[in-house]
């Protein structure tokens, strides 16, 4: 296995740092880091670097493999990570997108300010928490069948607003428009199929969470009030994905392609980064079962805002319109898609491999919504239990340096075991209330397994995108109340 000279990082400035490439080790590119020499000592600590570096020796990569300064380590590759592959000679890997397939992140705005919350904020929380099932095993009685389970997984979002479960309007302002294309219900198991069906419209635990923020400092006010944002204002902040049906597509089709691997006697530095050429069946199987994952993932934050415009209505007695209840923005952050992109001066096709990394398309580009378009898309970034999180608009360094590419989040730097063992709960308990949040949760480790203190700075890590010219700082928002698994 390739072994990362770490002591050997070139710096090129204050957030960017390589590992160049070694031939000798096998690697066919540089590993590209944006992050502060403190993020990157830390992240020593772990295989994160190991996992870029084995990632160089893929087949067909277009440009560096890069990380992005919520980096951290994850199966086989880093979470955090983005690699692109050339569309004649590179591969697809299940391992590389993740487990939680189209896991992401969902804003929806109101208009209304924490005064007109705060005083009904546990009510509002009791009736969040009835209405969204959360934690292992949850199921939502959505009345839904499995051939309304095929259709959602082949047309998304498009499909449940056609069965009251939102607007059009709502559509508009998911990646993709909540409808991936190229999915093929057939090419995913019986067994996803069945862990899939009653988990639509459900949190699941971990670190998914549905938050309430209120906007508590506005950075750009010209980007502000395009995204219709504004100070002290109350927005909810949704962060699940594809649950057990994303989770056992990929598990399926890593056996799948372990097979494949054996029978073209591929030789890899690591199982966990099998993977099937461009082109091949098993590489578009893959994919046709990824796209069905990519459109539950939306369709499980559609139903979840259902429920949450819903839980609004009950408590304040008004309808979610009258609230402002409309969606800023939803996408993904562990997708592969296919993306026109200049690399090394030549616009070319590749397959853009996010995992735990934010599309962040700047003004201009031809798939911002087009009320976005003349400042950029919104790039949302959740902090840990208790810290703030961050409205971002994409920039135009992006294009250049990451494949429209940002961070996703604050990333971890302690495991769950870790933090398990080493943050009491009672003291992540009092910090929140002395925080003013309130929280409503199912299991109590996960109270010490997303505590602030298991996470990096996300004020640190969204300063470094800014920095790097990937995203700009639009709002800062601060928590609230927050429900989780």
């Amino acid at each position: 296995m390739p072994k990362a000279c770490f002591m050997e990082m070139k710096k090129i400035d204050d957030v960017r740092f390589e590992i160049e490439k070694d031939i000798a080790q096998g690697m066919t590119t540089g590993v590209r880091t944006y992050m502060t020499e403190h993020m990157i000592k830390s992240m020593k600590t772990d295989r994160t670097l190991q996992q870029a570096v084995n990632t160089t020796t893929l087949p067909g990569i277009a440009g560096e493999v890069l990380i992005m300064p919520d980096g951290h380590e994850g199966y086989g590759f880093p979470v955090g990570g983005v690699v692109a592959f050339d569309e004649e000679n590179g591969i697809i890997s299940p391992g590389i997108n993740g487990f939680d397939i189209g896991c992401g992140i969902r804003i929806v705005k109101t208009n209304m300010v924490e005064e007109e919350v705060r005083p009904v904020l546990g009510r509002l929380l009791d009736e969040m928490f009835k209405n969204i099932p959360s934690g292992v095993g949850s199921k939502f009685q959505s009345g839904l069948s499995t051939e309304d389970l095929k259709r959602i997984a082949e047309e998304g979002v498009n499909y449940l607003i056609g069965r009251d479960f939102g607007t059009e309007d709502d559509a508009k302002h998911i990646e993709e428009n909540g409808s991936m294309a190229g999915a093929d219900f057939d090419e995913v198991s019986a067994s996803a199929k069945k862990r899939g069906l009653h988990e639509l419209g459900t949190l699941g635990a971990g670190n998914h969470f549905v938050e309430i923020q209120k906007i508590g400092k506005v950075y750009d006010k010209g980007m502000a009030k395009s995204y219709g944002l504004f100070e002290d204002q109350i927005v909810v902040m949704i962060h699940t994905g594809s649950r057990g049906f994303g989770h056992q597509i990929c598990s399926d089709y890593l056996m799948r392609l372990e097979e494949y691997r054996r029978k073209n006697n591929i030789k890899i530095v690591d199982p966990e980064l099998s993977y099937a050429k461009i082109g091949s069946k098993e590489a578009n199987s893959y994919l046709y079962a990824m796209h069905c994952g990519i459109n539950f993932a939306f369709s499980n934050r559609q139903i979840i805002t259902n429920s949450l415009r819903k839980s609004f209505e009950n408590v304040f007695g008004k309808s979610s319109d009258a609230m402002g209840m409309d969606i800023l923005y939803d996408l993904a952050h562990n997708i592969i898609k296919k993306e026109e992109h200049v690399v090394d001066g030549k616009r070319m096709n590749v397959w853009v491999h996010r995992k735990g990394a934010t599309r962040a398309f700047p003004k201009g580009h031809k798939e911002v919504p087009k009320k976005y378009r003349d400042v950029g898309q919104p790039v949302l970034i959740p902090g840990s239990m208790g810290t703030a999180s961050y409205v971002l608009a994409g920039d135009e360094g992006s294009m250049k340096e990451t494949f429209g590419s940002s961070c996703h989040g604050a990333g971890r730097v302690m495991s769950r075991h870790q933090a398990i063992r080493d943050i009491p709960a009672s003291k992540t308990f009092g910090d929140l209330s002395r925080k003013g949040i309130e929280i409503r949760i199912r299991t109590m480790k996960l109270i010490s397994e997303e505590a602030e203190w298991a996470y990096k700075d996300v004020d640190e890590v969204v300063s470094v995108v800014e920095k790097a010219r990937i995203s700009k700082i639009v709002t800062k928002n601060i928590p609230v109340g927050v429900a989780k698994g």
